[in-house]
């Protein structure tokens, strides 16, 4: 087996960023995890193999279908509209799905849902879509938009990130880290922590 087969079976395809926070253990004391918009579960496997509590939620059926192999908690459902209590999960991952959001109102829907059941303590960790280092590509820099790599997409800017965190009473727990992929999309990293244990 080489390298990249062995660490393609024990991490899956985990995100690069989502694999440095476990790096800096921020999920040693986080066990209980939601997958929001989790599509084929490709962040899971590391967490399914050492025992995590996991739970998973997609809007596409074909998508929870096959997750729930491995998850049998995963649901088909909406992320504004989250079937679970406040505060039931210490880790929420939404991992490019956020920029799939209608508009500001369900944009701001979601992310107040996923900040919802985030339990005190708990870790936020998302990539979306934003403006940030392509700014004089695009035509504004937040809303739904036509992006130069011609997918359309909901796009913030660094003021809608730190303006939610404010009104949710959240902190950045990493600064706000964008990839810019040759002018043509930028993808924010946005890791937050909600309040003290």
């Amino acid at each position: 087996m080489t390298v990249s087969e062995e660490l393609r079976d024990q991490f899956g395809e985990i995100d690069i960023y989502l694999f440095d926070q476990l790096l800096r253990g921020r999920f040693d004391a986080r066990r209980r995890i939601l997958d929001a918009g989790c599509g084929s579960g490709r962040n899971l496997p590391y967490f399914i193999s050492q025992g995590f509590t996991i739970v998973a939620i997609d809007a596409e059926p074909a998508a929870v279908h096959g997750v729930r192999r491995r998850v049998p908690g995963a649901v088909v459902g909406q992320l504004d509209a989250l079937p679970w209590q406040d505060g039931s999960f210490d880790v929420v991952i939404c991992s490019a799905v956020l920029h799939f959001a209608r508009d500001a109102d369900h944009w701001d829907a979601m992310v107040r849902e996923l900040w919802r059941v985030l339990a005190p303590g708990g870790l936020f960790f998302a990539r979306l879509a934003s403006s940030i280092g392509i700014e004089p590509l695009l035509s504004a820099t937040r809303g739904r938009m036509l992006l130069p790599d011609g997918s359309q997409r909901f796009v913030v800017d660094e003021a809608m990130l730190t303006g939610i965190m404010a009104k949710l009473g959240g902190e950045l727990l990493d600064p706000l880290k964008t990839t810019v992929v040759q002018g043509q999309r930028a993808m924010t990293t946005w890791v937050a922590g909600r309040g003290s244990r």
